[in-house]
């Protein structure tokens, strides 16, 4: 059925593609042949019945130039170019499906090229190797990442963040308090009364030695003794916003905010998994994500605003959740609130340059945050002039703080603060 309706659609092209002149003396020419009422009708219900079972959508072309060829050469130019578009079908689907197990390699050298099938041959065997890797699964007709696979971005994301960082980039952003409890860290002082009892064994009788001299028994003093210090370890709730709008990509500013997303996830999952992390991204709305959602995750281009409103209203309500922990709001734009509303109310609402309401609306949001001892950290990727009053005006009503972050260096500040904000000095 496929090759007849390729054949009728050539055929229509070619036909479509002659000249008035030729198509009469041909039309005649069909004429004579199919002299016979009854088999003219049979030809016309069979092209109805093709064009049902098989729509020629995309089968047809139409030919135009100078350069003269013969009927056969035609035929064959249509047969190529009805392959071709089957082709971009295929390649269509599989890019809707992430699935490139249905095209053919072969069809691919014929008609694109042996550099195009090898391209392809080697996307297909790698997703036969994520496969077997388990980093992805076959999810009816199309491949989703498995849990360990978003695992593994998340990881790669983090590590290649903090492979830019320096061996003391932490360091200074502790604060010295004493007491006790928390986790042991390298470093060792001497045992004071209160200290939790960590012994640095060899350090203790390193100290006795050197005091006593060689020989045995080693007698200890109180004053030999020495510990591990420890780090208080706060627990936290953070709530990621992250812009989604148009803007974001064609500023270059996407690509850091998806890969620090992935890296905070990686980070609180597996270094402080008693933490909570919400995940939220907004445009003209504001939408929760799942961390299997993050992979996937890219801009709105069909909706208009930045919608920080209802995202930090998202926030806050998912952070009520987290009574108890220090909570705080992570938000990366690039640019100001040009919305506010809900569902109904966010698209009438829109309106660049940014109106009045929706930056009063948006910093009563932010009013209700710090109410609720929410932190604000914002991470601005532009410097528009609308977005730096709005920060200041939001800086006046809530304690957090902002910075100005070029985005290839986004995830470092993020995750270095974030760590450095988790931990202070103890003993």
């Amino acid at each position: 059925l496929r090759q007849l309706a390729g054949g009728m659609a050539a055929m229509r092209s070619l036909w479509n593609s002659l000249p008035d002149a030729m198509r009469s003396q041909l039309d005649d020419l069909l004429g004579a042949a199919f002299d016979d009422p009854g088999l003219r009708r049979a030809m016309d219900e069979l092209a109805e019945t093709l064009g049902e079972l098989m729509p020629h959508h995309g089968l047809d072309h139409e030919l135009s130039g100078d350069e003269p060829m013969s009927l056969a050469e035609a035929l064959g130019l249509m047969d190529e170019m009805n392959q071709l578009a089957e082709l971009e079908d295929l390649v269509a689907s599989a890019r809707d499906q992430d699935d490139v197990g249905n095209i053919d390699p072969e069809q691919v050298g014929r008609l694109a090229g042996n550099a195009a099938k090898q391209s392809l041959e080697e996307i297909q065997r790698l997703t036969e190797l994520l496969e077997e890797a388990g980093l992805i699964r076959k999810d009816g007709p199309r491949y989703e990442l498995t849990p360990h696979g978003i695992r593994k971005i998340g990881q790669r994301s983090l590590e290649e963040i903090f492979s830019t960082l320096k061996r003391d980039a932490f360091g200074s952003h502790r604060a010295q308090s004493r007491g006790r409890g928390g986790d042991p860290t390298d470093e060792v002082k001497a045992y004071e009364f209160g200290d939790q009892f960590l012994l640095d064994l060899p350090g203790t009788v390193r100290s006795a030695v050197m005091r006593g001299g060689p020989g045995t028994p080693v007698r200890l003093r109180p004053s030999d003794f020495s510990v591990y210090r420890t780090e208080l370890t706060t627990q936290s709730a953070t709530a990621i916003l992250v812009d989604v709008s148009r803007s974001m990509l064609f500023r270059g500013c996407f690509l850091a905010a998806k890969k620090v997303t992935l890296a905070l996830d990686a980070l609180i999952r597996n270094t402080f998994p008693k933490d909570d992390l919400y995940i939220i991204g907004f445009s003209s709305l504001a939408q929760v994500l799942q961390p299997a959602d993050l992979p996937r995750l890219t801009w709105n281009e069909y909706r208009y605003g930045t919608n920080m409103q209802h995202a930090f209203s998202t926030a806050r309500s998912l952070l009520a959740r987290s009574r108890g922990k220090n909570r705080q709001i992570i938000l990366i734009t690039d640019g100001e609130p040009t919305t506010h509303g809900g569902l109904r109310e966010a698209a009438a609402n829109f309106m660049y340059p940014p109106s009045a309401r929706t930056f009063q609306e948006t910093l009563r949001e932010v009013a209700r945050c710090t109410r609720e001892q929410i932190t604000i950290n914002t991470f601005m990727l532009a410097r528009g002039h609308f977005l730096i009053d709005f920060v200041n005006e939001m800086s006046k009503v809530n304690s957090g703080r902002a910075f100005y972050v070029e985005p290839e260096h986004l995830g470092e500040y993020i995750l270095v603060d974030y760590v450095s904000n988790k931990r202070r000095r103890v003993a």
